[in-house]
């Protein structure tokens, strides 16, 4: 399986000419995903040899806006580079503390913006114990979902993360990160495959 990292933005809080901001895009099997969206990810896009249409998945890590505030902006461009029979395909999987639906439906909704294609939202519901007391918030409440498709996913008994994608070579998880907001981490593990033996080299090794 091959697999490759480009990095779109390292820059905290401040993009700057030369650091955008959090971004960036593991590329397998000709698919590309994308981790964190910060102001600017279309433009660090752009300049890369990266194809935006083919971004699959979406993962974000915390609602802080260095690491989502490019997130619309990107849906409508994509959209705009859609074609007409876009709304047939599978959707777009966006994955993402609880909240980020919301956000999103709220930024395309005031900006008067319709995707042509589809999307999922698969929220990870946090634990209190991610964040200072004081920080954290429930935003269960605020989802009205408006029949947009996607899994809430809570973290089970006994587990230590959220399973949220698995298919014959990898399996992907979120695992709980400590920081002013809840946040999570991702981890992309390739699973075992058989060796290959070179039976003709063995017998001639004897």
């Amino acid at each position: 399986m091959s697999l490759e990292i480009t990095f779109l933005g390292t820059g905290a809080a401040f993009p700057s000419p030369a650091r955008g901001a959090s971004a960036l895009v593991l590329r397998r099997e000709g698919q590309c995903w994308l981790f964190d969206c910060g102001e600017g990810t279309q433009t660090q896009l752009m300049r890369s040899h990266l194809r935006a249409a083919r971004i699959t998945k979406i993962f974000i890590t915390h609602l802080h806006g260095d690491h989502i505030f490019g997130l619309p902006g990107l849906l409508c461009t994509l959209s705009l580079q859609s074609s007409p029979d876009s709304s047939s395909k599978a959707p777009l999987d966006i994955f993402g503390p609880l909240g980020l639906r919301s956000f999103l439906q709220r930024s395309l909704e005031l900006s008067h913006s319709q995707l042509l294609f589809p999307y999922a939202v698969h929220e990870l519901v946090p634990t209190p114990d991610q964040c200072p007391p004081q920080e954290f918030r429930d935003f269960s409440g605020w989802d009205s979902r408006d029949g947009s498709a996607g899994r809430v996913l809570r973290l089970a008994p006994g587990e230590d993360s959220y399973l949220l994608l698995e298919d014959e070579q990898v399996e992907v998880r979120a695992f709980r990160l400590f920081h002013r907001v809840p946040s999570f981490g991702f981890v992309l593990e390739e699973k075992p495959r058989p060796g290959r033996l070179n039976v003709q080299k063995l017998k001639d090794l004897g």
